[in-house]
């Protein structure tokens, strides 16, 4: 099933951020939740994450782990590579004991295979890239097995070709988890290579939902300003 946002509704301080929207994210498939700072597509991943409780509205997942990649990569800088992807496994109460450490060396190396970044188990965060930094973070995610993968702008303050790579990264670990996945973004590069689906976002409603094709078509006054960047339109910046 993916997830099904049904209704959503959430309010900080009286003002709805979240008015009303509802989609589905099947197994298997990537949607990018886009449009202009402040629509409300982070809050809405802190919503599916149980970051942030919901006002209304029902969130309906397949069940297991939701994974979150963060904007910053947000690793340990106090851990090394090894102990910063295979933290959960180590710290959380129901995981601690599960494994050994041969078995843990094992998982780890797996996942950074996974993100072309096999052999560095011991070096830091701080003698890594930052494109580096933002795979160790997708192991970090992946290493419980997630059935859910939410990334928040991953390719945020990337290069043009470390952002390719990070892109590539998405849609491997798709085909490869066959995880349901959310990428919130507003890099049109990031669309056209992750997406299968899209939904766009203003004053936290639903403007637009269709393929990055009909995105790109520009039929409408909000897809034409949004793929031109443009000022004048029915989005006004805040």
């Amino acid at each position: 099933m993916g997830i099904e946002v049904k209704n959503l509704v959430k309010t900080f301080d009286d003002k709805k951020i979240i008015e009303d929207i509802s989609f589905k994210v099947d197994d298997g498939k990537i949607l990018s939740i886009v449009g202009f700072s402040g629509s409300g597509k982070s809050t809405v991943l802190k919503l599916i994450a149980g970051l942030l409780e919901k006002d209304s509205g029902e969130i309906i997942t397949t069940g297991g782990e939701v994974a979150m990649v963060f904007q910053y990569s947000a690793l340990f800088d106090s851990l090394n590579v090894f102990d910063n992807i295979s933290f959960a496994l180590q710290e959380r109460k129901e995981l601690r004991n599960k494994y050994t450490k041969k078995e843990l060396r094992k998982i780890v190396a797996e996942k950074l295979e996974l993100v072309g970044l096999s052999g560095i188990e011991e070096k830091f965060p701080s003698e890594l890239s930052g494109g580096m930094q933002k795979r160790v973070s997708f192991a970090r995610a992946i290493v419980t097995e997630p059935k859910i993968i939410l990334y928040d702008e991953p390719t945020a303050g990337l290069d043009p070709i470390s952002s390719t790579l990070i892109e590539d990264y998405i849609v491997r670990l798709k085909n490869e988890t066959h995880a349901a996945s959310i990428v919130v973004t507003h890099q049109m590069s990031t669309i056209k290579r992750t997406s299968d689906s899209i939904v766009m976002l203003y004053n936290g409603k639903i403007v637009f939902e269709g393929t990055p094709d009909e995105l790109c078509a520009e039929n409408t006054e909000y897809t034409k300003q949004f793929v031109n960047a443009a000022i004048e339109g029915p989005m006004k910046m805040k």
